[in-house]
């Protein structure tokens, strides 16, 4: 009787994780999931060409639980991909993210979404012409749209495009999922997906405008980092050690760079944002590149802080404090040990050229 008393839970149980999984082409509001109501998860909706492409830069964000491939922005019920490619249905190719506040916010996805477009193209994205492969933001309340006009008006300011920025951003209608086939199409069809992107042009436009691609910015393995960092470097960060105070490289270093990932490369933080906080340890006011930090709780020590981490190297740098001056009032004291720094006259020639204009101000003759 033991034996099938557990026998029964144990089916009922699976039964019940199976009914909680899954998310069908029915359920047609917005892209619902049981999954995403389970854990009060959110969702952002995003159009910006062809969906196999924008599908993997966010499924790689820590607190993203799925980004499903499908269409919005037209009147028609249930359009299949045939009608949607046709550009006589009024939907776009879109992609809608069910994620975690907790864990990552829709200002850092916005900040993903316009790194992987062409924002002042209006007739399609790269080689796929056609209002069908048009970008737009689909916000999906008040909140939503507000950041995205900000984002927009920022990026629009930037001085990086000549042209107007043409990304719509209007209210979501219905999405609907796109057929099955359409879903990690990157990962069920490496090879041919790797052969489009590779001759869209998507990743020549990226790497043109905004630097480094996406993909460059990988995590070695292990035993590869055993032999690329220091003791040190490695005890902070992937042991989440600390180093000494006022016994590190950059707690005083006053010279104009960016600092990167020491494991991957990702651009974290500027020295303009750089000052003394008379703690021994490097502080900054505000991360240069928002989306490639992480942000977790850590309960260790008998307190609650808040730890900083790299988004796609996941190493550990330090940790956030509210203490700092103005305008942010915020302290992120970071580990020397963790960071590689990159001067100003470097920038270029180590691939983050796109940096420079950072530190342009400071060359100019008043004379």
């Amino acid at each position: 009787m033991r034996w099938t008393t557990l026998t029964i839970f144990a089916l009922l149980s699976i039964m019940i994780a199976n009914g909680c999984s899954k998310i069908g082409k029915e359920d047609k509001t917005e892209g619902a999931s049981m999954k995403s109501e389970a854990k009060n998860l959110e969702k952002a909706t995003f159009a910006g060409g062809c969906f196999w492409c924008m599908e993997p830069p966010f499924e790689k964000l820590d607190g993203v639980v799925d980004v499903v491939s499908g269409y919005t922005g037209g009147d028609n019920e249930s359009p299949t991909y045939e009608e949607v490619s046709s550009g006589s249905t009024g939907h776009l190719e879109t992609i809608q993210i069910i994620y975690d506040p907790a864990k990552i916010t829709y200002q850092e996805l916005l900040d993903v979404f316009w790194k992987q477009i062409d924002p002042t193209d209006a007739e399609g994205s790269f080689v796929d012409r056609g209002y069908q492969y048009k970008s737009a933001i689909f916000y999906h309340n008040d909140e939503q749209r507000r950041l995205a006009e900000a984002s927009k008006e920022k990026l629009a300011k930037s001085g990086l495009f000549d042209k107007p920025i043409a990304t719509e951003i209007v209210k979501l209608k219905t999405f609907y999922k796109a057929e099955e086939y359409h879903q990690d199409y990157h990962k069920k069809n490496p090879l041919r997906y790797k052969y489009y992107r590779s001759r869209s042009g998507r990743d020549q436009f990226i790497k043109k405008v905004w630097g480094k691609k996406e993909d460059e910015y990988q995590k070695p393995a292990d035993e590869e980092l055993k032999k690329i960092l220091t003791p040190l470097q490695y005890e902070v960060t992937q042991k989440s050690g600390t180093e000494k105070p006022f016994q590190n490289e950059y707690w005083d270093n006053k010279r104009e760079g960016i600092y990167v990932d020491i494991v991957s490369g990702e651009p974290l933080f500027a020295s303009n944002d750089k000052y003394d906080s008379g703690t021994g340890w490097p502080s900054f006011t505000k991360p240069l590149e928002p989306e490639n930090i992480a942000e977790k709780e850590d309960s260790g020590f008998f307190t609650v802080r808040t730890e900083v981490r790299s988004r796609r190297a996941d190493s550990h740098l330090g940790h956030i404090f509210d203490d700092g001056p103005k305008p942010t009032g915020l302290r992120y004291c970071i580990n020397s040990a963790a960071l590689r720094f990159i001067p100003k006259e470097d920038l270029e020639k180590e691939g983050y050229g796109e940096y420079r204009k950072l530190f342009i101000h400071n060359n100019i003759n008043p004379n």
